[in-house]
């Protein structure tokens, strides 16, 4: 089952250009869990991954920065700019929610063997609704 909506997911040239609103003109915050200055390297995508806290809810933004030009966020980027990329929904199972979607439809995106334990399964937005969606665990954000 769909519990939340755990993320959204932007894209950016840089983090300095992303945390230039983020940060400088809405007050959100790098979460304590990213490891700075570099994020959480995603090797199926080529991004530097940075999550962002949005004030004290459990919602965060997470900041995309590809720097693999043969991958598809780097492609994303040059060709729509900088901006919304997914949604990142948190699930009580992650396979169970995946296989229902796929049941009415969606078409779920393989990102390969290095995404295998990654622990998130994402549908591709000409299924969702025009938009990259992306099922997560449920996480503790206390």
């Amino acid at each position: 089952m769909i519990v939340r909506l755990d993320h959204i997911g932007v894209v950016a040239h840089s983090i300095d250009e992303a945390l230039e609103t983020l940060e400088g003109k809405m007050g959100f915050t790098v979460s304590s869990g990213t490891p700075l200055p570099d994020g959480a390297y995603f090797p199926p995508e080529g991004t530097h991954n940075y999550m962002i806290q949005v004030g004290e809810g459990a919602t965060m933004i997470e900041v995309l920065v590809p720097v693999v030009p043969e991958a598809g966020t780097y492609k994303y980027l040059e060709r729509f700019g900088a901006g919304l990329h997914h949604w990142g929904y948190a699930c009580d199972d992650v396979l169970v929610e995946a296989e229902r979607l796929r049941s009415k439809g969606l078409k779920q995106i393989d990102l390969g063997p290095d995404h295998d334990g990654a622990g998130a399964a994402f549908f591709h937005p000409k299924s969702t609704g025009g938009i990259l969606t992306e099922l997560v665990p449920v996480r503790d954000r206390s």
